[in-house]
């Protein structure tokens, strides 16, 4: 077993969720605990390899620059040979999120009958469904599911593959799945295996709209792209162009204060906002091309 490094600190409840995602950042597996007396939760990122204290240093600046919160003290710690991230995340209750049903294997209950059932181990990947950014992205599929059936979907930095697969179950069509980290494209092959959705899911690694496969499929549907921010807004005019008229794009990984500029950026690529869906700091954008 390859050896595992655990950080730890303790952060605002409020601002769990900034944190969460920068620290998602350093391409770990970030868990996050109950919050005590004083509304503190702890955050445990697990890595594969001992991170340099500059490395975890960084993101936590950014946040705190952002929001004016204190960097929280950290430790560093080598684990030994179990699996933490699985351990840890043992005690984590199912997700509902719109018609989806999202479990770990330590779930014994039977998912919910109506339910879209969707198993997420616990891995380096980010998005178990824990997060608000995933969650409003499995909410607007759902409320997509409602008025269209997209025959041509991409999911742009599909991460474990949660929204690829979720796509698939939903709708039975193939789905592209792009993502830039090599890791991750194993993990997203292997969720897709265990949920039986393999034969509809292609992952490829490659970074943005280059890969060639993106532009042979094109024009897409229905594009997914639970990011950040920055990225969404450069990637715009792309994801435009690869967007059929009338198609959708599910825009995630922003926080609701950065919502405008992304809005903002995308219709002056061609695309209107048809709903924001807010959940705790962080905001989903459902949005059509003209």
């Amino acid at each position: 077993m390859s050896k595992t490094y655990r950080v730890s600190m303790r952060v605002p409840e409020n601002a769990q969720g900034i944190f969460t995602e920068a620290l998602g950042l350093l391409k770990g597996a970030v868990v996050a605990g109950l919050s005590d007396e004083n509304g503190l939760v702890e955050l445990d990122l697990f890595l594969e390899r001992e991170p340099e204290q500059g490395e975890v240093i960084a993101p936590l600046a950014a946040v705190s620059l952002a929001t004016g919160l204190e960097i929280p003290e950290f430790t560093i710690e080598l684990m030994p040979d179990i699996d933490w991230v699985a351990e840890s995340q043992k005690g984590l209750p199912p997700v509902w999120a719109g018609r989806f049903w999202l479990y770990g294997s330590h779930v014994e209950t039977p998912p919910p009958h109506g339910s879209i059932p969707l198993l997420v181990e616990a891995n380096a990947a980010f998005g178990t469904g824990q997060h608000e950014s995933t969650f409003g992205c499995l909410v607007a599929m759902s409320l997509i599911a409602r008025r269209r059936k997209p025959r041509r979907i991409l999911d742009m930095g599909a991460g474990s593959g949660v929204l690829s697969m979720a796509a698939a179950k939903l709708w039975r069509k193939p789905v592209l799945a792009v993502e830039m980290d090599v890791p991750s494209c194993a993990v997203a092959r292997e969720n897709a295996r265990l949920n039986g959705v393999g034969a509809y899911l292609q992952v490829r690694e490659g970074l943005g709209y280059r890969p060639s496969d993106v532009a042979k499929s094109a024009p897409y549907d229905l594009i997914l792209a639970n990011i950040l921010a920055e990225p969404l807004m450069a990637m715009a005019p792309d994801l435009s162009r690869h967007l059929a008229p009338g198609g959708y794009a599910v825009l995630a990984g922003l926080l609701t204060r950065q919502s405008r500029a992304v809005i903002a950026r995308h219709r002056q690529a061609g695309l209107y906002l048809e709903r924001a869906l807010e959940f705790g700091e962080w905001t989903t954008l459902i949005m059509r091309r003209r």
